[in-house]
């Protein structure tokens, strides 16, 4: 693997921590969450004790005060190879930011001390039945009505949907203007509000997903995140972070089943020989670990990119793009290297698989990263009409 330069000597005690941290209270859990659909709640608490929910709010919250991006990084490379329900880095850096950066002080006085101490999960409610990466085509509305607002909508594929205690919701508030978005701070318990299924999926089975429904559901004035015509642009400047984290993950799960596949074909024997000596599984082998140290030396440089503040939408596309497809290809590969085992349960290549699919549909699909890398390149067919 190649030598990585970003990390610094705390960022490795930290890594050591968090490592202990999820071999003790983490991983053992896993197989009952997959089969409860769910992680617990006690998890969460946990990480709260820990400090590792939301590390940049102000120390007066529980929060370490500290805004660095590589913190995370860590979390996620240690925590998504093997759990992939457990969704920190949705708390941490896709849900928490609106709060923090965008949230009024009253906002982050009432809400903060929960998200950093694991009593608050949060989620975030942009997807609908019809709407999936157009979020200027999203139907829930949330009206004016003086001294509150008024929302009504669905919502689906949320992910922490039924854990969620805070869920920023996004909700068209001008019909007359195609991007007025609001973001609205919906609180568990709100009367109107009520969670759907949970919903079935290929992968990702211990993360809970659900049906979000908000039926005259009164928002108070003070839940209301920034200008309730300007969360659009919020949503778009977030959505690079979104798209890096989600490549860190991507990668560290893809590298996970690398490593498993490593172990598997030195011991397995066909003919007489390990089947990791035959040709084709050194070529497989080895055209996977380039690719991967290219992907990890780009996401490195996406991070530098991003810490320094010159990270571009285009940038995290192109990040995004290319790691969540690699790791369908390596998650491919490397099932394909276990043979006939690689399709049974229980191998956990075989759920290595099933979790890497979602990678090329959420955060924006493969398709429309394509479109985003090229659009800067000019190639827009727009410009012709």
């Amino acid at each position: 693997m190649i030598t990585r330069r970003i990390y610094e000597e705390e960022h490795s005690i930290f890594r050591e921590t968090v490592r202990r941290w999820a071999e003790k209270e983490v991983f053992p859990h896993g197989e009952k969450w997959r089969e409860d659909g769910i992680v617990s709640r006690d998890i969460w608490r946990s990480a709260g004790e820990q400090g590792f929910l939301c590390m940049y709010a102000d120390e007066k919250y529980g929060g370490l005060g500290v805004d660095d991006f590589r913190y995370d990084m860590i979390l996620s490379e240690e925590i998504a190879p093997r759990e992939q329900g457990l969704f920190i880095p949705l708390h941490n850096r896709i849900v928490g930011p609106y709060i923090h950066k965008s949230g009024s002080d009253a906002q982050r006085d009432r809400f903060m001390p929960g998200v950093v101490s694991g009593e608050t999960v949060l989620a975030i409610a942009m997807t609908e039945p019809g709407t999936g990466s157009d979020l200027a085509g999203i139907k829930t509305r949330a009206e004016d009505k003086g001294d509150h607002w008024l929302l009504n909508g669905s919502k689906t594929y949320i992910s922490n949907g039924l854990l969620a205690g805070l869920v920023v919701v996004a909700a068209r508030t001008n019909p007359e203007k195609s991007h007025a978005i609001g973001l609205f701070l919906v609180e568990d318990g709100m009367p109107g509000f009520q969670r759907g299924r949970k919903l079935k999926k290929l992968g990702l089975h211990s993360q809970d997903t659900a049906e979000l429904f908000f039926e005259d559901v009164k928002i108070p004035k003070e839940n209301v995140l920034g200008d309730p015509e300007q969360g659009f642009k919020l949503m778009m400047t977030n959505l690079a972070e979104e798209r890096l984290m989600g490549s860190v993950g991507f990668l560290a799960h893809a590298e996970h089943g690398f490593a498993i596949t490593m172990e598997y074909i030195q011991e397995r024997r066909a003919f007489g020989r390990a089947i990791g000596t035959f040709q084709n599984s050194r070529f497989k082998m080895a055209e996977m670990r380039t690719k991967l140290d290219a992907a990890w030396a780009f996401v490195d440089h996406c991070a530098m990119e991003h810490m320094n503040g010159d990270l571009t939408a285009e940038m995290a596309a192109e990040a995004k793009l290319f790691v969540s497809e690699l790791e369908g290809f390596v998650a491919d590969e490397c099932l394909q290297l276990h043979g006939g085992a690689g399709y049974m349960a229980e191998y956990e290549i075989s759920r290595v698989f099933a979790d890497a699919r979602i990678s090329r549909i959420y955060a924006g699909s493969s398709e429309i990263m394509k479109e985003i890398i090229g659009r800067k390149l000019g190639l827009d067919d727009r410009k012709r009409n």
